[in-house]
């Protein structure tokens, strides 16, 4: 099945693979919350797609990774299956955690998410520090928004990260607005000068080419695991989805305006035309099987019985 347990190819088709999975898999869930089939809440991922398939194509698939509320994308390109994905978001008993955290909460191997963001630094911390300790060789992968960087709880993190030379590897993906705060709005300073008070060296990228955070990633990656301690990755990025559904002030100019920075449309000329078919295939047929399956799924007993 697409996504689960793929090889980590870094060619261009497989780059392009985890792009379109993501893509199709968060508008197949779009199409799917109008319908009520979804349970709670759910912020899509379309756009920053060159990220997380960037990022993953760096990391090592042992790697410990703590995401956020717009952690779906984030899953795929680890190597996590979409059907179980699917069905965690509609609350069934077949789902990652049993159908019982929804969106946000999921855990699979060594992936977890929360939609706390300011919260998520510290474990993700500890988990560096973990490992550390137990001489692993893994890394600690964090993902967190431009908003987080107005929660105290992120510096605490980064000042014991710093001192402690922890292999934490803090990704901010920038997609220009906290919910629907404009990031001008609301970070003073640079992103970068945030990390640098810290001595945290920052690789930061302003694009949508996923070759060029890939090249990036591979950098900082090498960074942490490389024992030097913690470093940053920000991605300037764009979110062209609302931030959960409906929550978006945006103007259709300005998304029409987004939509040229498109990271599919912009790695899709790397690859034949026979190859993007077959990739759109691959990737049709296991949405298509991961949705359907998880709607035929039992919900897990204490809600059925209800």
């Amino acid at each position: 099945m697409v996504g689960y347990n793929t090889p980590r190819m870094d060619d261009h088709v497989s780059l392009y693979r985890t792009m379109l999975l993501i893509r199709c898999f968060e508008e197949r869930l779009l199409a799917a919350f109008g319908t009520g089939k979804l349970v709670g809440t759910t912020h899509a991922y379309i756009g920053q797609e060159a990220d997380a398939a960037g990022v993953f194509a760096a990391a090592c698939p042992g790697d410990v990774v703590f995401s956020n509320h717009r952690c779906h994308g984030h899953y795929l390109a680890y190597g996590g299956g979409p059907y179980p994905l699917a069905a965690e978001l509609m609350g069934k008993s077949t789902g990652l955690v049993g159908g019982r955290g929804g969106s946000q909460h999921i855990q699979w191997r060594d992936f977890y998410s929360n939609g706390i963001q300011g919260g998520i630094v510290p474990v993700a911390a500890g988990m560096a520090l973990a490992e550390r300790e137990r001489q692993s060789g893994k890394i600690v992968l964090v993902f967190i928004g431009d908003g987080t960087l107005g929660e105290g709880a992120l510096y605490e993190s980064l000042n014991f990260a710093a001192l402690w030379k922890l292999p934490l590897l803090v990704v901010v993906e920038d997609n220009r607005y906290a919910q629907t705060t404009p990031v001008e709005l609301a970070v003073a300073g640079t992103m970068a000068g945030r990390f640098a008070a810290f001595g945290i060296p920052v690789w930061e990228r302003d694009t949508t080419d996923v070759l060029e955070v890939k090249a990036a990633a591979t950098e900082a990656v090498a960074h942490v695991r490389g024992g030097a301690g913690p470093a940053s990755l920000i991605l300037h990025t764009y979110r062209f989805s609302a931030h959960s559904k409906g929550d978006d002030p945006r103007s259709p100019a300005e998304l029409e305006r987004l939509r040229r920075f498109d990271p599919l449309a912009v790695h899709a000329p790397r690859l034949t035309d026979a190859e993007r078919q077959q990739v759109k295939a691959e990737v049709t047929a296991a949405i298509d099987e991961a949705f359907t399956r998880a709607d035929a799924d039992p919900l897990p007993a204490l809600l059925s019985n209800r």
